[in-house]
């Protein structure tokens, strides 16, 4: 499959790319030779290993979709979400039918024993009648008009649609508005149209890089400052049940726990309002001692739920 990729390459390239000797590469041609493969191989500097004439390994005729689907193989959910299930499951037989015996029970074996489940735990799939039309105008590279709900407000573009992404169960839309791409949650699109107008995509664009690159400047967006906190034992394991694994990772101890088991711990946070309702859900287990903000915060929390649950004067 190489060698029909690439036209023509030499041992050595050969070697590097299955990650072997050069001895087992001349001695894997030869058989490939005696197995009626027609390679042809030629000496000197420019020379190499090619396949001749027009021999090409068969897929029992893929269709365009079909050859398009073979990239969601083994994500049936999420192919069936964008609508190209049935593409996906006609691609699956054709290669089937296309492997030895001995392979295509190997590979209904793999099958069983390996699966992927993107939602977290305890989460409701989401209804989105948008995904499949939008997921058609991303192949087809139609332009489209939408409605969105921000945190803010609600607002109208006009977008070149690059890309479809799905996180943690969510599926993100990234689209080119202008010289910008920007990522829309496919949840909080109200409406949409599919235009008539095409358009290029960036050659440039990298879809995979682009979705690292943002999920890193999220990240560090969301938690730009530290928090200082005095954790007891059942604190430690609170936190590690209920803090998201980016702070975890970026979590400090600050010496050793003392005669009580208490450590003090630093912590990456986002806003004070927010990290003081997640600590909230540590109760007595954690001490803020900074930012005072909030610590204050905390503390005044701490103060209505009291007074809320305070038995009342009958």
């Amino acid at each position: 499959m190489h060698l029909q990729a690439k036209g023509q390459v030499n041992a050595q390239q050969l070697a590097e790319h299955c990650q072997v000797s050069l001895r087992t590469i001349y001695r894997d041609m030869d058989a490939l030779s005696g197995a009626g493969i027609p390679l042809y191989s030629e000496r000197g500097a420019e020379g190499g290993y090619r396949l001749l004439g027009n021999h090409r390994t068969q897929l029992n005729g893929l269709s365009a979709d079909e050859a398009q689907g073979l990239f969601m193989l083994g994500l049936s959910g999420q192919a069936a979400e964008l609508g190209l299930g049935g593409v996906v499951a006609e691609a699956q037989l054709k290669l089937l039918a296309a492997l030895p015996t001995g392979q295509r029970d190997s590979l209904a074996k793999m099958s069983d024993r390996f699966l992927l489940d993107a939602p977290g735990w305890f989460g409701e799939a989401e209804t989105l009648p948008a995904l499949v039309p939008l997921a058609e105008a991303v192949r087809r590279q139609r332009r489209l008009w939408l409605r969105y709900r921000s945190w803010k407000s609600q607002r109208e573009r006009e977008l070149c649609p690059l890309g479809l992404v799905q996180k943690g169960g969510q599926w993100y839309l990234v689209g080119q508005v202008g010289a910008d791409i920007r990522t829309y949650r496919v949840s909080r699109i109200l409406d949409f149209k599919v235009l008539a107008t095409g358009f290029e995509r960036p050659q440039d664009f990298n879809l995979a890089q682009y979705w690292q690159q943002s999920r890193q400047r999220l990240e560090q967006e969301s938690y730009p400052d530290q928090a200082l906190l005095r954790l007891s034992a059942q604190g430690h394991k609170l936190l590690r049940a209920l803090f998201s694994p980016y702070q975890l990772a970026r979590s400090q101890a600050q010496g050793e726990p003392d005669a009580q088991g208490w450590q003090q711990v630093s912590l990456p946070m986002g806003s004070v309002w927010h990290m003081a309702s997640e600590l909230a859900r540590l109760g007595a287990e954690v001490e803020v001692l900074a930012p005072a903000a909030l610590r204050k915060q905390l503390a005044d929390t701490a103060s209505k739920v009291l007074a809320l649950y305070r038995p009342k004067d009958s």
